[in-house]
């Protein structure tokens, strides 16, 4: 099903891209799938949904081919972007040409149990099953049921803000770079727990 026609002027369809801007997010890669059928985006609206139970939302454009296995129920993956992961966010906003599989060529990734894939030196990682999906406009609401969640604070994190990626935070190192010592709450990073 095709999306409707958007019926709004250019003025304000571009007025409201230029203000939505100015909202500071962060960068998260949305996986799916294992070997040539692996598929992925960047998402900056992913959100906390609920605690009891453990669920997040993220907002999918309909026309993206990660978004039909989304749509059969399908497990997938989140992981959070650190400051270091731009190159990340770019591939996998298609900004580089690479498609599908390619996108996965660099980086270190964990398989879980649910053959989902989790950037290993993520800020943290989510695996969840794709429990409602919402559709409006071009895109979907896909609510996200947590099956497992691992978080590694250790580092700054990626933000998308005016049109462009920036960081907030120091990461470990820089810290002890800084202050001449580890912080006393820099731990070793999580594994995940299915």
């Amino acid at each position: 099903m095709e999306p409707p026609r958007s019926v709004v002027s250019p003025e304000l369809a571009s007025s409201f891209r230029l203000a939505m801007r100015q909202l500071a997010s962060g960068v998260c890669l949305v996986t799916h799938g294992e070997g040539e059928a692996r598929v992925g985006l960047t998402a900056t609206s992913v959100s906390s949904l609920s605690v009891d139970p453990p669920t997040l939302i993220v907002c999918v454009n309909r026309a993206a081919s990660l978004y039909a296995r989304l749509k059969r129920g399908d497990a997938f993956g989140v992981s959070v972007l650190g400051a270091q992961h731009g190159e990340y966010a770019d591939r996998f906003a298609a900004r580089t040409g690479l498609k599908g599989a390619e996108r996965f060529g660099e980086g270190e990734w964990i398989e879980t149990d649910a053959r989902v894939l989790l950037l290993a030196d993520a800020l943290a990682t989510f695996e969840c099953e794709a429990e409602e999906i919402i559709e409006r406009h071009t895109h979907a609401i896909v609510v996200g049921r947590v099956t497992s969640a691992a978080p590694q604070p250790n580092d700054g994190a990626l933000l998308y803000w005016r049109g462009a990626y920036d960081r907030i935070g120091w990461s470990a190192e820089e810290l002890s770079r800084v202050i001449g010592a580890v912080p006393c709450n820099s731990r070793p990073p999580l594994q995940i727990v299915p």
